[in-house]
Formats: C-alpha cells, sequence, structure tokens
C-alpha cells in the first residue's frame, strides 16, 4: 500500500445502475426459492419512465418478472409522478431460458463461464476492508436511511458519496475530504441541507471509525443543485457498479459483475470465495494485507490457477499461507456453492452498499 491518499465511491441504493442490480438480484432470489438449482442470468436497465428486463432463466415456475420489479422501485422510493419514474412506469420482458450450449457444462457442475476473480482484505477496518469503501458504504447507507426514517425528510431517491483518505505506512491515518451528492426538495436552502448531511449522516459514519472532518472538508452536489434523481436524469444498467460492489479500486477487478448472475456463474461464485480465502488469511494474522486470485474456464470444475498476493505484509512463511489457504474450501464450483451455501435468496441485499464487509453473509465468515 504505497498511495499516500485514496479515494473511494458509493452510491444510494436509489442509483440508477442500483435500481437495476437490485431487480436482477430479486429475480434470481425468487427464482432460488422455487428451486434452488435454478439458472439465472438476467440484465435490467431503466431509463426516463421506463424499465426493461432482458436475459435467461430456468426454473419450473413462471416468475412474477413485472411485480418483482415494480415491488423493488416502490421500495426505493420511487413513488411520485415529479421523478418522471416510478414503479407506475412501464416495463418490457425478453426473458427466455438459459442457452443449452452454456447449460450442458454447467449441468455437469462446471463453471458457467470463463474468467478471473479477485478476492482482498486488509486490517485497517474490523470488516478487514479498505476503510475508503467502508466509508463511502455507510455514508450512502445513512443518508437513504435519513431520507427513510424522515431525519432529513425533504432527501429524495439517488445519491453518491466519496471519501478521501490519507495513508501513512500503509495505514489510515485521517480522512481528508467527503463529497455527497443526493436529490432534495428545492424549496430546502443548501445551507441547511449541507448542515443537516454534516450533522445527520458524517459525523455518525466517521465516528464509528473514530474519524472526523471540519464541515469545509464536505462538497455537498458539486454542480450547486439536484433536484430529480434516478432514472429520469442518469439511464442505469445491471453490472456498472462492480468497484462500488468490491473493494471501492484498491483491489484488483476481475471485470464481470455479481447481480443477475445464479451461483454456478464463477464471476459471482469465485469472487466470493477468494473474498473468503482472503479474509481467513488476514484474520488470523498471517498477513496485514492480502489478495487472492482465482480463474475458471467454462465447463470445468476446479480452478485453472490460483494464486495469493501478501504484499510484503505477511507475518508467516508464504507456502504455509499458502496450505492454509487452499484448505479452507474447496475450489471447485460445485464445492465453493456447497461450502457457502450460495443457492439461497440473498442476494437483494448484496447488490446495495457493497458484497463485502458484512458479517451476515457467508464469505464472510472467519474459520475457528
Amino acid at each position: 500500500m504505497r498511495y499516500k491518499v485514496f479515494t473511494s465511491e458509493s452510491v444510494a441504493e436509489g442509483h440508477p445502475d442500483k435500481i437495476c442490480d437490485q431487480i436482477s438480484d430479486s429475480v434470481l432470489d425468487e427464482a432460488l426459492k422455487v428451486y434452488p438449482p435454478s439458472r439465472v442470468a438476467v440484465e435490467t436497465l431503466v431509463t426516463k419512465n421506463q424499465v426493461v428486463m432482458a436475459g435467461e432463466v430456468t426454473c419450473p415456475k413462471q416468475l412474477p418478472f413485472e411485480k418483482i420489479a415494480r415491488s423493488i422501485i416502490k421500495d426505493m422510493g420511487y413513488t411520485k409522478d415529479i421523478y418522471n419514474f416510478s414503479f407506475r412506469s412501464p416495463i418490457s420482458i425478453f426473458i427466455h431460458e438459459q442457452s443449452p450450449d452454456i447449460a450442458r457444462g454447467v449441468n455437469h457442475q462446471g463453471a458457467g463461464d470463463q474468467g478471473m476473480m479477485f478476492g482482498y482484505a486488509t486490517n485497517e477496518t474490523k470488516e478487514l476492508m479498505p476503510l475508503p469503501i467502508i466509508l463511502a458504504h455507510g455514508l450512502v447507507k445513512t443518508m437513504d436511511n435519513a431520507r427513510k426514517n424522515k431525519k432529513i425528510p425533504y432527501l429524495r431517491p439517488d445519491g453518491k458519496s466519496e471519501v478521501k483518505v490519507a495513508y501513512q505506512n500503509g495505514k489510515p491515518l485521517s480522512v481528508q475530504k467527503v463529497i455527497l451528492a443526493v436529490p432534495y426538495d428545492p424549496k430546502i436552502d443548501k445551507t441547511r441541507l449541507k448542515k443537516d448531511l454534516f450533522k445527520f449522516v458524517v459525523k455518525p459514519v466517521l465516528n464509528k471509525y473514530q474519524f472526523s472532518i471540519n464541515s469545509k472538508d464536505l462538497i455537498v452536489n458539486g454542480t450547486g443543485r439536484w433536484e430529480i434523481g434516478g432514472p429520469a436524469s442518469d439511464t442505469g444498467v445491471t453490472g456498472r457498479k462492480i468497484m462500488v460492489d468490491t473493494y471501492g479500486a484498491m483491489a484488483r477487478q476481475g471485470g464481470g459483475c455479481f447481480s443477475g448472475k445464479d451461483p454456478t456463474k464463477v464471476d459471482r461464485t469465485g469472487a466470493y470465495a477468494a473474498r473468503f480465502i482472503a479474509k481467513n488469511i488476514v484474520a488470523h494474522k498471517l498477513s496485514e494485507r492480502c489478495e487472492v486470485q482465482l480463474a475458471y474456464v467454462i465447463g470445468h470444475s476446479d480452478p485453472v490457477g490460483k494464486a495469493i498476493e501478501t504484499f510484503n505484509s505477511h507475518q508467516q512463511d508464504l507456502e504455509k499461507i499458502e496450505k492454509f489457504a487452499w484448505g479452507l474450501i474447496d475450489l471447485s464450483v460445485a464445492g465453493i456453492i456447497k461450502a457457502l451455501k450460495l443457492q439461497r435468496p440473498i442476494y437483494r441485499k448484496t447488490a446495495r452498499y457493497g458484497a463485502f464487509g458484512n458479517p451476515n453473509y457467508p464469505w464472510e465468515k472467519i474459520t475457528p
């Protein structure tokens, strides 16, 4: 970790891309409720007053795609005509069964695609995640909650955060800057908006990690004004926030997104397994910082490549670390699915505020 400063961003649950991720993952959840081995690869697109769902679903029961989408959109607060997008907006659905050529390999417990995945962990936070992304997630989550519980009732759906952290010798030293963007009722003065966000969002989140900033180091709505957010102002698509979903760009990214993909898709499953290994290496004090790479080929069960990088922060012999790491979990696709119990309806929650760092997720568990 040689950066003197590092910045990461996150987005609110009502961000257009996150609307899409949550709709796609809610389809997956519904399919897994009906039939755990269901195959799902669903993409969603949202724009002004329009939703488009497309992809493949193989499930013994016809799923209520439109109902799922409308429920998610309503839950995120898109209920007013002024937003030019709501749970009443038209929905177009283009979903069919999985390609038989792909199913052929997957049905024999092979990977659903080729690709490489990375997992990462660092001891700079209790979640064993990089501080910038953990703070960024906390800020948008707290901002969303402030809107929902009426602490800041004039906020509207959508929003973003950005956090700049100073480092010294690889350790977080201070938070230098916080940036928040959120649409709000234009009747409210911007001075009040900044004051409320600083009091109810920024201070509680930073205090949780024993950091603080002055209000002058908070930037709110860089253009000065933001009234209407959501798909009417910015088209959203499933899978466009892969850095938000992972490590805030502090670790390498394999390139494949998670949302809308069932657990046979190694973009998702391999990344979870890699995080599980990296986190346990750091949790067991074998290294202060760790990155794990896995690589798979479509139709093949076991990884064709696996590697560990400790950034010279290892506290044990590298051979001992590798022996520990590769003994933690069966890295075949079926082995990961079984060990982490991935064929369950748990995915909509992972599509907001990041897929890593939440102790309730099975890939976040620390072995004895």
